[in-house]
This record gives C-alpha cells, sequence and structure tokens, in this order.
C-alpha cells in the first residue's frame, strides 16, 4: 500500500509528462473537456463502454463509502454525476462520446477541496479500476488525461 501511494504521488507529479509522451492515434477526435486529443486504443484498452460504466459504478459506491470524501457529495445528483463520469471517461478515452456536464472549475466552485480530497478521489478511481481488473498501465494513461483537472478542483 506504502508503494502505490508512492507510485501514485510520483504519476501526479509526473502526469503532463506522461500525457505528452502518448503517442497520437490516426485520425483522433479533439475531446471538448479537456481539448486534448483524444486516443481510440485508451477506450478499447479500457474494456469499451461496458467497463466504464461498472467502473463508474463501483467508483460512485467507493466514493460515498470513503469518509475523506463522503461528505462533499452532500446534495449532489448522483444519477447526473454517474452519468457525467461515463461521458467524462468515454470521451477523454476517445470512446466517441460527448461530455455534455459543466466545466470542472464550475463544478466544484465553492467546495473548498484541498489535495487531500483529490488525491482519495484517486484512490477511490484506482480501487474501482482495479475491480475491473484494468492494468496500472491503462490506468494511469486515464489517470494522465484526469490529472489537470485538479487545478480546476482543489481550492485550498
Amino acid at each position: 500500500m506504502i508503494l502505490r501511494s508512492v507510485c501514485r504521488y510520483l504519476l501526479l507529479a509526473c502526469l503532463p509528462a506522461v500525457a505528452l509522451a502518448q503517442a497520437p492515434a490516426p485520425a483522433p477526435a479533439l475531446t471538448p473537456v479537456t481539448a486534448r486529443v483524444a486516443d481510440p486504443r485508451l477506450f478499447h484498452d479500457l474494456g469499451g463502454l461496458p467497463v466504464i460504466k461498472r467502473v463508474v459504478d463501483d467508483f460512485v459506491a467507493i466514493m460515498l463509502a470513503d469518509e475523506r470524501i463522503r461528505s462533499t457529495f452532500a446534495g449532489t445528483n448522483l444519477p447526473r454525476l454517474h452519468e457525467k463520469l461515463v461521458e467524462q471517461f468515454c470521451d477523454l478515452s476517445g470512446g466517441g462520446c460527448g461530455y455534455t456536464g459543466d466545466p470542472m472549475k464550475e463544478v466544484h466552485q465553492g467546495l473548498k477541496l484541498t489535495n487531500a480530497h483529490f488525491n482519495a478521489l484517486v484512490e477511490d478511481l484506482q480501487l474501482a479500476m482495479d475491480k475491473s481488473g484494468i492494468s496500472s498501465r491503462t490506468q494511469n494513461r486515464l489517470l494522465a488525461l484526469l490529472a489537470p483537472m485538479q487545478r480546476d478542483t482543489v481550492t485550498r
């Protein structure tokens, strides 16, 4: 567990470089979530939409059970959260879905989230992906695309 935590912190520190080092896919689509180039190979490696939906099911359940962050979801429309997470993960991974949610900065405004909250969320997502048998390499590729959102969600 300590090694995994150290790896996670190193990963978060190096994520921008990891994301830039990945080779682009032929004829990629531009994603509205991050304005980055989507790589459909990641969508395939994640297991496609059925696995993404299962990961999000588990992710939401794990987040809501996590004492470190569950209070941040008080009053949240959980079906909408689930739907937007599926869209976001599908979109970022090159699955051809469109993200129709609000900008991350707007959604998280006023929540006073810390790096500890963000790190707990990352850990919970990793647990959900582990549960679906997604390889660490594939997890890291998705996390590299999600990491820049820390700037828009962490406010203190």
